[in-house]
């Protein structure tokens, strides 16, 4: 049985990985090279902690007020775009408590399954990216802030997460080599990070020494399908036949998804990120800084920064004032962690691929019986890449998948 992926992010890499090992004959297929994908500047954190979908209460508020801060961690570019305006309107009717409670289990086990397979994966031959398992650290400085994530943390305990609250000096202990100005913090033990780098670097290498074929550098222009199923998909050069095709091309999906005749709503989020090879000074855990809604992740001896989430059409600039107020918000939190503003040349960014409710998509599209989406995984792409994958070779064989994921059909609005 054959298999065609297209897209060759962590989610693609992943499926292909299921997928062989369940016996498909696989082909991925990239409109890059794959040596700069959404995978490669993320911040590394493989997050049970984050059960919380994006679009949750209060953040349209709060998105409200950042938009008119150039340096702020949210933005939503100015566009006479009915795709952004629909979204939106999706996204608003998606932001309430009751839809944000519903949605917390199925974030929380799938995250949970992704990270025992990282921890199977991280002990094979030719593996070693770098993965710690020393949980991620929330550092708050406001009062309302400390309760909201108190609140958080509470919810996450009874949920059956490892999690502790810790005051500034608690927090302190943890992180030794650096000062702290907050007023507490909280510990998701839960949690873990890797180097994305090296993983994407490792498993494409595992993936093609086992005859995954890997075509690179080549845009899809057609997707050809007949009696309820995709037949083939056309490249610049060629047709492709199979017996099943996933859609893994993040920010790209719904582009590809046009050309079958079906419609998906997704927008994509940039993000930033810069990496210091050599710090002086490094944190032990990864960090989220709540109010700032940054997030540190020291890697294989480096510290990577990022933040922010731009949505609108794709586009290749970079709005430095974004990466200024990344760095701008550390000091703030770390007195002692002076970073100097990185040289444009320097600064990473990629798209998040944002659904309107902020879960992914990971199904059976409706009217094309072998098609299956896996995409809209937000900020969690990385975290979710595994879990994924093998969802996606459950669903390719028909099996019960290890978790359930009624609340990620991708067929839902």
């Amino acid at each position: 049985m054959k298999a065609v992926i297209i897209g060759g992010g962590i989610i693609g890499l992943c499926s292909a990985y299921y997928l062989a090992e369940a016996g498909w004959d696989v082909t991925i297929i990239d409109r890059t090279d794959l040596a700069d994908n959404c995978s490669y500047g993320n911040l590394g954190m493989i997050v049970p902690s984050h059960f919380v979908p994006l679009a949750a209460p209060g953040i349209i508020s709060q998105g409200i007020r950042w938009m008119f801060d150039a340096k702020s961690p949210f933005y939503v570019k100015p566009s006479l775009s009915w795709n952004l305006v629909s979204w939106g309107l999706k996204f608003m009717q998606s932001a309430t408590k009751a839809k944000a409670e519903a949605a917390a289990p199925y974030l929380r086990d799938i995250n949970l399954l992704s990270r025992s397979l990282y921890e199977e994966l991280k002990s094979l031959p030719g593996f070693d990216f770098a993965y710690e398992r020393k949980g991620i650290m929330m550092y708050f400085k406001d009062p309302k802030v400390g309760e909201e994530e108190a609140h958080l943390a509470e919810k996450a305990r009874s949920m059956g997460l490892d999690v502790d609250t810790l005051g500034r000096q608690a927090a302190q202990q943890l992180e030794p080599a650096v000062t702290l100005d907050v007023l507490g913090a909280v510990h998701y033990k839960c949690d873990a990070h890797l180097y994305p780098n090296k993983l994407n670097q490792q498993l494409l290498q595992h993936l093609q020494a086992r005859g995954v074929r890997v075509i690179t550098g080549t845009e899809i222009t057609r997707i050809d399908s007949k009696q309820g199923k995709v037949s083939a998909v056309q490249t610049e050069t060629q047709t492709i036949g199979a017996d099943l095709f996933i859609l893994a091309a993040g920010s790209w999906l719904p582009e590809l998804l046009k050309k079958c005749g079906q419609q998906i709503p997704l927008m994509p989020g940039k993000g930033y990120s810069f990496t210091l090879d050599h710090p002086q000074k490094s944190l032990n855990i990864p960090a989220i800084l709540c109010e700032a809604r940054v997030a540190i992740t020291p890697m294989a001896g480096k510290m990577r920064y990022g933040g922010t989430m731009e949505l609108g059409p794709v586009n290749h600039s970079k709005n430095m004032n974004r990466v200024r107020g990344i760095v701008e918000s550390i000091p703030a939190y770390f007195p002692g962690l002076q970073v100097a503003m990185p040289a444009e040349q320097d600064v990473w960014y990629g798209f998040r691929p944002c659904s309107p409710d902020g879960l992914p998509y990971i199904g059976y599209i409706k009217s094309l019986d072998n098609l299956i989406v896996a995409g809209g995984h937000a900020m969690m792409g990385l975290s979710l890449g595994p879990a994924t994958g093998k969802l996606v070779a459950e669903l390719a064989s028909r099996k019960k998948t290890s978790v359930s994921i009624e609340a990620f059909d991708p067929n839902r609005f």
